[in-house]
């Protein structure tokens, strides 16, 4: 069982990926996989657009403007739907 959870932890950050590209229609995705200082693994995987206030720089770097109307009334969808799908998407790996 261990020796398939990195190849199920890549699956289920694809099935994310999939979800926000169809759902959202990014200018692009980026991945991001950390551990720093404590051994763990977490991913980021962020919908990117051309006129978030970052891009096409880091989400954590420097801002390169604002964003005016703001960023949630841009989205293609509320982020409780988008949620749903995210949870459709995983719980359909099994």
């Amino acid at each position: 069982e261990r020796d398939r959870q990195p190849a199920r932890l890549r699956t289920g950050a694809g099935r994310i990926e999939r979800v926000l590209i169809e759902q959202l229609r990014p200018a692009k995705i980026n991945l991001a996989a950390l551990g720093n200082m404590v051994p763990h693994l977490h991913w980021h995987v962020i919908a990117r657009f051309d006129w978030d206030s970052h891009f096409p720089q880091a989400v954590w770097g420097a801002r390169q403007r604002e964003v005016a109307p703001g960023a949630l009334q841009r989205l293609a969808m509320p982020l409780a739907e988008l949620d749903a799908c995210v949870v459709e998407a995983l719980n359909a790996a099994g």
